[in-house]
């Protein structure tokens, strides 16, 4: 880990709202995922979206193969759909009718996409992005791929999904679960991508080349299948918001783990999923903002 690099402990307040405020100002997000190939994956975007809903966004469009729209529709009702593209050029056409000031880009996507749609895609894109999920396993394909002003891009990898965007650039490292170990493999990407990092697990690592951050929040009961979707829809949410990606990025983690900590409190470990998690934003949103007044 670089030494003049900032260990920050300092978390954002949540964004200011007016009280005139429509829908249209506080974050119009569009997610694109969702797969149909051999494996069905249908939740992951639908739980990303309700995630940034419960997280202060305005308005979501789900971007998801055709056949998956019907199905999207109701684990997602506030969300509109369509049907998602197959070209970068058309993507974007699709997010400038929406007038989209961010994008999520991964969840559940499988191979719904090739992986140089999705790079001309964030290249395309004039607004923030996160790439997750099954669109970093994509980008791994590409050793070379580089994103225009890559600060405005977030990556949410687990540390499989690091290890095989390093290997990518052919730069093979082990990534133990000592927090020095995972502080050094997020810098490292950083260092590869000039993206924002969260490397998430126990101790989510927030990392942007400048600062960086362990978040506290959070249990074992969120490994559990979602829960990195809904983290990509609360970050979405704050950054839709009006909050630059770090710190957003830094706020997010911390109350997708405070959401599960009071999820563990009522349910226990063992029976938590990403639903729940999305149930406690409130409590959580609420705990922070209760601080913040004190």
């Amino acid at each position: 880990m670089p030494g003049d690099l900032i260990v920050t402990r300092e978390i954002a307040p949540l964004p200011e709202r007016r009280d005139d405020a429509h829908k249209g100002e506080v974050g119009r997000i569009v997610i694109i995922g969702g797969s149909c190939d051999e494996v069905l994956m249908i939740g992951a975007p639908a739980l990303t979206a309700n995630a940034a809903f419960r997280s202060g966004a305005g308005l979501v469009q789900l971007f998801v193969p055709a056949a998956l729209r019907e199905s999207v529709c109701v684990l997602a009702p506030c969300a509109t759909t369509r049907s998602l593209p197959t070209t970068a050029d058309s993507i974007l056409d699709a997010a400038r009718d929406f007038a989209a000031d961010f994008l999520v880009v991964g969840p559940g996507l499988g191979r719904s996409l090739a992986a140089q749609v999705v790079v001309n895609v964030l290249n395309g894109f004039g607004g923030a992005a996160i790439v997750d999920a099954d669109a970093l396993n994509l980008l791994s394909t590409i050793p070379d791929w580089g994103v225009r002003d890559p600060h405005r891009v977030v990556l949410t990898p687990h540390p499989g999904e690091l290890r095989m965007l390093l290997s990518g650039r052919g730069i093979d490292r082990t990534i133990e679960g000592t927090p020095q170990s995972r502080r050094a493999a997020a810098c490292a990407l950083v260092e590869a991508t000039g993206c924002t990092v969260v490397l998430k697990g126990r101790g989510t690592i927030v990392t942007n080349g400048d600062r960086i951050y362990t978040n506290e929040t959070g249990n074992s009961g969120m490994a559990t299948a979602g829960a990195g979707d809904v983290l990509s829809g609360v970050i979405a949410a704050l950054i839709g918001q009006r909050m630059e990606p770090f710190e957003a990025a830094i706020l997010g983690v911390y109350l997708h783990g405070l959401a599960g900590d009071f999820a563990a409190e009522e349910l226990g470990r063992w029976s938590m999923t990403a639903f729940d998690i999305i149930d406690y934003l409130p409590e959580a949103f609420g705990e922070h903002e209760a601080s913040e007044a004190e």
